[in-house]
């Protein structure tokens, strides 16, 4: 029980620090409103995941028999 209390905590932290840096630090940063900008903030979480389930996939069936 304690394993699954601390990945919520660790979760909870991360999800507290991401939202901070977003409320307090992006409004800061000058970047242009464009179609080009949102596509890259809308598409760039898929993509990256895509490519880290992808390496993983090939990893474990590179490790089969």
């Amino acid at each position: 029980m304690n394993n699954k209390a601390g990945f919520v905590l660790k979760v909870l932290f991360a999800s507290a620090i991401i939202s901070a840096v977003i409320k307090y630090v992006a409004p800061g940063l000058a970047i242009p409103a464009t179609s080009a900008n949102a596509l890259i903030a809308v598409l760039s979480p898929s993509l990256i995941m895509a490519v880290i389930l992808g390496w993983r996939a090939w990893r474990y069936t590179r490790s089969l028999p």
